[in-house]
């Protein structure tokens, strides 16, 4: 007796073959059996005729930390088809933290992975986070153990070398936060502390990684341009502690990245990375448009100095004149002020106009009266093309990734659209997968780099993350202006065997987990 039989659709399975007509059967949060399986009992049948079962999704690089118990955002990522996130990104979030971190993460990261929900306190731990997502949402949730948690704990938000007492301290709470189940290391290089961490730092805690099997996940010292620098400094790490590496929202020009992985792997070194199939980028205004020596002392600080009539006076003197060109790339995705939320969707030169002041007042007008909790959408360099894009999705090393963001009335569409998107747009339409290749990478490639061993693959025994789609359909129609529309094509999501999307709409269901590492 099965719970669910999904009948007479096509099963593309993760491992990257071609889709094969078969039945799956669901019983509990298991997949029990697939084959031909209509005449078998089962509480209830379901007509998949002309719909393709995949694994569900893994988003390899997604900010719902906080953000994922909101119905919106679970039902906008369900209707991509994905089931997991990976959360812990950058370098910074929630756990593990002493109250004096997780405040400070709040405040500088707020923009990206949002504000824990009162009145419940923030997790202290990894194995308090994961149980807060125990049967609370629709989706499963992953985490990583953010370096820049660590280093603010043992060393705090300056720009300070690391001691020895402070990396054996790091490496403890590494230790910890692995053994609750943690899924990897995170480390954010643009950002704050993160960026005040050299190689030998990052090297030594790799090793407690290493030691686990378990990958280290950065967004590296720069992109673009500086992509060769931040490649040699993983490298490095890589050789140094034996870790397995994996890269962030890899993007630029294709030639030159795919040449950087290739050396890599050619080197013994094991690395992946994510990428999201768009030309812009999102994060929080205050590291795209302020000097890293402004925010050491963390975002109170930062906020003071922005609202002094000197320090003031020497931004607009040099940095932001130096700054002008990038700028006008940047529109305001997130506000959190309401003196400054009609500033949501504008480019910060209009935004400055409408405001009767300079680009480089209002950057530190908005961030002070909103507290830096400001986010922002960029363009990418012109070294960032679509064919770039294209080529960086079919190397072998790559998996499917949103780096979502929910915030503001103008956020990226990437969070609403990326996974639709490389279906219908690079599967469908231009042909950069086959089915069975966009299945694994995004579910089975990525499930595997994560040690989620019993995900990522529709097999018996595995858990019943399954997402039915309509090939003919799946698109996304999220756009820059109106970014907040959720993927169309997606008929049924199940998440551990139950129903959580149905037609568009999410079910009342709560079967998400916070998913543990396997142990070894």
């Amino acid at each position: 007796m099965f719970d669910v039989v999904l009948e007479g659709g096509w099963i593309v399975d993760g491992s990257g073959g071609p889709p094969f007509r078969a039945d799956v059967a669901l019983a509990g949060d298991r997949i029990a059996a697939i084959g031909r399986l209509a005449d078998y009992p089962s509480a209830q049948h379901v007509s998949c005729t002309g719909r393709y079962l995949l694994p569900g999704f893994v988003d390899a690089h997604v900010h719902v930390d906080a953000t994922v118990f909101d119905p919106d955002v679970q039902k906008a990522v369900l209707a991509q088809g994905i089931t997991t996130c990976i959360v812990g990104q950058d370098g910074l979030s929630f756990a593990p933290a002493s109250a004096a971190a997780a405040a400070y993460a709040d405040a500088y990261f707020g923009a990206v992975n949002g504000s824990w929900p009162a009145p419940t306190p923030p997790p202290a731990t990894i194995a308090d986070l994961l149980a807060s997502y125990d049967g609370t949402t629709a989706i499963n949730v992953g985490a990583l153990v953010p370096h820049g948690n660590l280093r603010f704990d043992a060393v705090g938000s300056g720009d300070q070398p690391a001691a020895p007492i402070h990396v054996d301290q790091m490496q403890v709470a590494l230790a910890a936060a692995l053994d609750e189940g943690a899924l990897g290391l995170s480390s954010g290089l643009d950002y704050l502390p993160g960026r005040f961490a050299d190689a030998a730092e990052l090297a030594q805690l790799c090793a407690v990684a290493a030691r686990y099997g378990v990958p280290y996940v950065t967004h590296m010292r720069g992109y673009e341009a500086a992509a060769a620098a931040g490649m040699r400094e993983v490298r490095t790490i890589a050789e140094t502690s034996g870790v397995a590496a994996h890269v962030s929202h890899y993007h630029g020009p294709a030639n030159m990245l795919s040449g950087l992985v290739d050396d890599l792997l050619a080197g013994g070194i094991d690395v992946t990375f994510d990428s999201y199939p768009y030309t812009a980028a999102s994060s929080i205004l205050a590291m795209v448009a302020l000097p890293a020596r402004l925010q050491a002392a963390g975002p109170s600080s930062t906020a003071q100095h922005l609202a002094d009539a000197e320090v003031r006076r020497d931004l607009l003197r040099a940095w932001f004149v130096d700054q002008a060109e990038n700028l006008k790339r940047v529109r305001l995705s997130y506000v959190a002020s309401d003196d400054y939320s009609w500033a949501e969707g504008l480019s910060l030169p209009d935004a400055a106009e409408q405001a009767g002041v300079t680009v480089g007042d209002f950057v530190c007008d908005v961030l002070v009266a909103a507290k830096l909790r400001v986010g922002c959408v960029f363009k990418h360099p012109p070294t960032n093309t679509e064919a770039d894009v294209r080529a960086l999705m079919r190397h072998p090393a790559h998996v499917g990734s949103s780096d979502g963001i929910y915030l503001g009335s103008k956020p990226h569409p990437r969070a609403w659209g990326a996974f639709a998107r490389f279906l219908g747009v690079h599967t469908r339409e231009l042909g950069d997968w086959t089915w069975g290749e966009a299945a694994l990478h995004l579910s089975g490639h990525t499930a595997r780099r994560f040690g989620l061993t019993d995900r990522g693959l529709i097999r018996a025994g595995f858990a019943a993350d399954i997402v039915v789609l309509d090939p003919a359909v799946i698109a996304d129609v999220a756009t820059y202006g109106d970014p907040r529309r959720p993927a169309v094509g997606v008929d049924r999501v199940y998440v551990n065997g139950t129903a959580v999307f149905e037609h568009g709409q999410l079910m009342t269901a709560t079967p998400g987990r916070g998913l543990r590492r396997s142990p070894r």
